[in-house]
């Protein structure tokens, strides 16, 4: 086994000469010659430079932010999930990069997808996840999260901006939960294994601190709120119900998040009441309805007792201010978010809101349909009264949100490239949804 020493530095200057701390860390086989660094004892709200160096050679300059202490007027972040390798350009991860304000990128989970060589993405592309096939073993997982780290866009991303992060499935597998996943077969072994190795792997290629008791946790936004990062996956997910006619759908051990996990949210809640409290949530809370299709399983309309459970907390007097912020759906939405549709229509009331990002490059709707059919099932399901707390839908763009957190307000920007098969820097803003402090209600 050869250990590699790698010297760090830190700076307050981008050519980091003015070097207020540096260091040597370890590395090895072991960790897939990663390196993780802790740095305390920064200043608030500053920007950091960072550099390492071994061998012979240096690292491009990093540079990250800490976050505020003190009330500041505004705190901006990109909100991303699903970027799907062999789908196409990560344009808007590149985009994201030549922003100056932000204070983070929270990405929401499938930061890397799964499948073997053609399996899903667009074949005309000359971008071939490696290895070919589908990743199950430990050195499979870190050549995929190698690959994607290699990827221009997304290198220059995180060479710019923090990454506050949370796995969704694909890290693992498809549709995963604690004890199985969609997309695992007895053939490629077993699960557990699996699990383990995905995990192993994320740690290491991800800004995560490697010897955490469980991957969900908070960042403090200083007075203006707190963001809680969810694990919805593999802290306790049980199998999902086949559908609403499973015997299991209604039952009260059917969870994501899991009675540790939901404590541990209340009580961080409690300890700091006041300001946003932003949720980083894999799948869609609301429910939604369109025509034909059945309710997704995946998602937390497939969990409705522990659904109705998080509902009752969002109901208590002293529960203010939220806004889950959700991945996972390849698509945009914008929701108020009532106890129930027939409450909401009898009573309008809402207990929070929900911001869903779309994909970075993952399939939308009109890659599978014809764009004219998508933009009538969208005007549709926005008219439904079944939909009510739904005001805004996109189910053919990608890109992702700038959360613009004000003391205030929060406003959420839809912002959409205008392609990923080649690139490209155009990007316009379609839609702005702004949520006033005290309130559960969206305005434009």
């Amino acid at each position: 086994m050869k250990h590699i020493d790698v010297d760090w530095v830190i700076a307050t200057d981008r050519q980091c000469e003015q070097v207020i701390q540096s260091g040597t860390v370890r590395t090895h086989p072991d960790k897939d010659y990663t390196v993780h660094v802790p740095v305390n004892n920064l200043d608030p709200d500053q920007y950091y430079y960072y550099r390492f160096s071994s061998l012979g050679a240096q690292s491009i300059i990093g540079r990250t932010k800490t976050m505020p202490q003190e009330l500041v007027p505004e705190l901006n972040m990109a909100v991303v999930s699903c970027a799907n390798y062999e789908a196409g350009l990560f344009n808007a991860y590149g985009l994201i990069a030549e922003m100056d304000d932000l204070a983070a990128v929270v990405h929401l989970g499938d930061y890397i997808y799964e499948y073997a060589t053609g399996v899903y993405g667009n074949k005309s592309l000359n971008r071939k996840n490696v290895p070919p096939h589908e990743i199950v073993r430990l050195n499979d997982y870190r050549t995929r999260y190698a690959q994607y780290r290699l990827d221009p866009d997304l290198m220059r991303l995180h060479q710019m901006v923090p990454f506050i992060t949370i796995w969704d499935d694909h890290e693992i597998a498809n549709n995963s939960y604690t004890t199985g996943a969609k997309n695992h077969q007895a053939e490629e072994g077993d699960y557990a294994l699996r699990k383990k190795a995905a995990e192993e792997a994320y740690y290491e290629w991800l800004p995560i601190t490697q010897n955490m008791e469980h991957l969900y946790r908070y960042s403090d936004l200083g007075p203006l709120g707190t963001l809680y990062m969810l694990d919805e996956r593999l802290a306790a997910r049980t199998a999902p119900a086949s559908g609403v006619d499973d015997p299991v759908y209604l039952d009260a051990r059917q969870v994501m998040l899991g009675q540790e996990q939901l404590d541990w949210l209340e009580d961080k809640v409690k300890e700091k009441p006041e300001g946003w409290h932003l949720i980083g949530n894999q799948v869609l809370f609301s429910l939604t309805h369109a025509p034909g299709r059945k309710p997704n399983m995946d998602s937390w309309a497939g969990y409705p007792a522990e659904r109705l459970k998080v509902l009752n907390w969002l109901e208590e007097p002293d529960v203010q201010n939220v806004i889950l912020l959700t991945g996972d759906s390849h698509s945009s939405w914008a929701f108020e978010v009532p106890r129930s549709i027939s409450d909401y229509r009898s009573s309008h009331r809402s207990l929070a809101v929900e911001f869903a990002t779309p994909s970075i490059t993952s399939a939308n709707a009109d890659e599978s349909i014809p764009l004219d059919t998508v933009l009538h099932i969208e005007q549709t399901m926005l008219h439904d009264s079944l939909n009510a707390a739904m005001k805004y839908i996109n189910l053919h763009d990608h890109g992702y949100i700038l959360l613009r957190i004000r003391p205030t307000e929060v406003a959420a920007e839809y912002r959409y490239v205008d392609r990923i098969d080649v690139p490209s820097i155009h990007q316009r803003t379609a839609a702005v949804w702004r949520v006033l402090k005290g309130s559960s209600f969206l305005t434009k």
